[in-house]
């Protein structure tokens, strides 16, 4: 599911907006491409401080969309910079061996956000 444009997008830093929804409250948060790590085939895990609201809302609802991209990386037809949205389900994650991992990366964090990936697309 990841492709080398977005695996390039990862290597270069730039925005990440998490969104999150329900019972018509959308929140918006935000982290950076360094901070993404690829779990197997379709699965990212994101270190989470904070990010309560974003928590509260997948607890009632469990879709994400998530936009990244990077400056650095050339998009369609060589414009220079590229993007993506991605479409998923979320779950926080506050203990087994991908938390240690990413806690080890990662000390600040207080639980991990995983998102298990079911679309995304380049739109740059």
């Amino acid at each position: 599911m990841f492709n080398e444009k977005f695996n390039e997008v990862l290597t270069k830093e730039g925005v990440v907006s998490i969104t999150s929804w329900s019972e018509g409250n959308v929140h918006v948060v935000n982290t950076w491409n360094s901070y993404l790590v690829k779990s197997g085939d379709n699965k990212l895990l994101i270190p989470a401080a904070g990010m309560r609201k974003t928590q509260k809302n997948i607890e009632a609802n469990n879709k994400v969309i998530l936009t990244l991209g990077s400056k650095e990386v050339l998009g369609y037809k060589d414009y220079q910079g590229t993007g993506f949205v991605i479409e998923g389900t979320a779950k926080y994650l506050t203990s087994g061996e991908e938390f240690d991992m990413m806690k080890e990366k990662f000390p600040f964090l207080s639980r991990v956000l995983e998102i298990s990936v079911e679309n995304l697309k380049q739109t740059i």
